[in-house]
């Protein structure tokens, strides 16, 4: 009976190890910086147009860039029109934006997604990580210490 017993627990160990390590061979850690009133940021590739700074908002139901960044998309190639959204902004008030389909959008080089929805804002404003593209990402943990996005199952399918 000892015997079954350890031969059972010794496979139970075996099994719990390799799920572990399983779930360490898919996640990702995305690092942030925390800037002035609480904020983070996180650095990702825009296809076409090079590295930015996003900040991440899970507030937001879309990822934003400004105009700035469109033209340049735009004239690459690598942003097509969507739509016209009337979006709620923190403060209460509604504005319509345009949405654009980016061909690529990567916060690694493991943490890719194609076809992202991004709505526009004015001028120079910054950039934000929001909810449609966190979701594309996959399960995700926030972390305040270190500040850093964790990501189970990072990328499309």
């Amino acid at each position: 009976m000892k015997r079954l017993f350890i031969s059972v627990c010794t496979i139970c160990v075996v099994l719990i190890s390799e799920v572990s390590v399983s779930k360490n061979i898919d996640t990702t850690v995305i690092p942030m910086q925390e800037k002035s009133a609480r904020t983070f940021y996180v650095e990702a590739q825009l296809g076409g147009f090079g590295k930015s700074e996003f900040m991440v908002d899970t507030g937001s139901g879309y990822t934003v860039i400004n105009e700035q960044t469109l033209e340049s998309l735009k004239k690459s190639g690598k942003a097509t029109y969507v739509k016209d959204l009337l979006g709620l902004l923190a403060d209460g008030s509604e504005k319509r934006v345009q949405v654009y389909r980016l061909s690529s959008f990567s916060l690694s080089d493991s943490c890719k997604i194609r076809d992202i929805e991004v709505a526009i804002f004015p001028g120079s404003t910054r950039h934000i990580l929001g909810l449609n593209t966190l979701r594309k990402m996959g399960a995700f943990e926030f972390s305040f210490a270190p500040p850093q996005l964790v990501f189970k199952q990072c990328g499309e399918a």
